[in-house]
């Protein structure tokens, strides 16, 4: 249980820090956020919880074909933060981020890559 808690206690830190540090300058914190100290994590937690290798490859593997539909997202989100105010603009982008997920997972899977 001491573990689990240490772990929740880290990662939540990390999110905070980020947040932190996107309040003082918007390129550090967009540069911090947009490193993967999460995916880190993880393959940490999942390596020092005895998991096999080929769990922690696949996790690493699977994390970056499911990144690269997220990336539109990251460039509406600006755009119609300024048009329709910030909530409105984070739900049209969970939407465009699960759209362009389905479209990119339906490509991929062409070539073997199967993500659902």
């Amino acid at each position: 249980m001491t573990w689990l808690i240490v772990k929740y206690l880290l990662t939540a830190g990390v999110v905070v820090l980020i947040s932190e540090m996107a309040k003082r300058s918007d390129k550090l914190g967009g540069l911090v956020a947009a490193l993967p100290i999460v995916t880190f994590l993880t393959l940490i937690w999942l390596y020092v919880e005895n998991q096999s290798t080929e769990k922690i490859a696949n996790h690493a593997w699977y994390t970056f074909w499911y990144v690269v539909p997220t990336l539109p997202m990251f460039l509406a989100f600006p755009i119609l933060l300024e048009k329709i105010g910030f909530w409105l603009a984070l739900l049209a982008s969970i939407a465009i981020s699960i759209i362009c997920f389905v479209v990119f997972s339906l490509i991929i899977r062409q070539f073997g890559i199967n993500l659902w």
